[in-house]
C-alpha cells in the first residue's frame, strides 16, 4: 500500500492570509496542497481561479492538487496548467468528453485526476485507466466543506481499488474527499485510499502541527 498523503484543502482556510495558512500547513508536515475550484454550475458555490494556483505556485513548492469541480473543464485546463499546477483532477460528470479531458492533462505534462461524486458509480473508469494518474472518490456531494464521510462511499474506494491493482495499475492514487478527520481517516485508509484531503479537520485547529499529527497517528492506530 502507498505512503499515505496528507493534503490539506485550502478551502477551509483564511482566505485573507493565504500564504501564510498554506505556509503553516507545510511546516506542519502535509504532503500536498489541495485547491478546490468551483464555478457556480458543476456545484453551488463559487471558488478560486487560476490567478490564485500562480499566486501559490510562485511561493509554494509543495504539490499543488487542484480539483476541477467545473463543467466542460477542458475550457479551463490550460490556464491552471500555465499557473503550475502540478495535478489537475477534472470530474466523470461534468463532461461528455473526459477520456480528452485527462488527455489535455497529461499532454501538458501534468497528473490527471479523474473525480467521481457519490451517487456515480465506478464502471466508467475500467475505460479510462490508462489515462489516469490519481481517482478522487467523493465522500461528500462536492460543493460545501464541513461535511460528514457518507459511509456507503468507503465501499466504492474499494472497488475503485481493486479495480486499479486488477488493471495492473497499482501506481495510481486513489483520494478520498470529505469528512476526512481523526475519527474516518483510518476507516478510508482500510478501503484502499492513499491521499487524504482533510479541510476543516486541519484549517479549523489553531495548532496545525498538532491537526496533522493526529490524522497520522489515526492512520498508524
Amino acid at each position: 500500500m502507498k505512503t499515505p498523503v496528507i493534503a490539506p484543502s485550502i478551502l477551509s482556510s483564511d482566505f485573507a492570509r493565504l500564504k501564510e495558512e498554506v505556509d503553516e500547513v507545510i511546516r506542519a508536515g502535509c504532503d500536498w496542497i489541495h485547491i478546490d475550484v468551483m464555478d457556480g454550475h458543476f456545484v453551488p458555490n463559487l471558488t478560486l481561479g487560476p490567478p490564485i494556483v500562480k499566486a501559490l505556485r510562485r511561493h509554494v513548492e509543495a504539490t499543488l492538487d487542484v480539483h476541477l469541480m467545473v463543467e466542460c473543464p477542458e475550457r479551463w485546463i490550460p490556464a491552471f496548467v500555465d499557473a503550475g499546477a502540478d495535478i489537475l483532477t477534472v470530474h466523470y460528470e461534468a463532461t461528455p468528453h473526459v477520456h480528452r479531458a485527462l488527455q489535455m492533462i497529461r499532454e501538458a505534462g501534468l497528473k490527471a485526476g479523474l473525480a467521481l461524486n457519490p451517487g456515480t458509480p465506478p464502471d466508467g473508469l475500467s475505460y479510462l485507466v490508462s489515462d489516469v494518474d490519481l481517482v478522487l472518490v467523493m465522500t461528500v456531494n462536492p460543493g460545501y466543506g464541513g461535511q460528514s464521510l457518507i459511509p456507503s462511499t468507503l465501499a466504492k474506494v474499494a472497488e475503485v481499488r481493486r479495480m486499479l491493482d486488477d488493471a495492473g495499475r497499482q501506481d495510481v492514487h486513489v483520494e478520498v474527499d470529505g469528512g476526512i478527520h481523526a475519527g474516518t481517516i483510518r476507516r478510508a485508509r482500510s478501503a484502499g485510499a492513499d491521499v487524504f484531503v482533510a479541510g476543516s479537520a486541519v484549517f479549523d485547529e489553531l495548532d496545525r502541527a498538532k491537526a496533522i499529527e493526529a490524522l497520522r497517528r489515526a492512520l498508524d492506530s
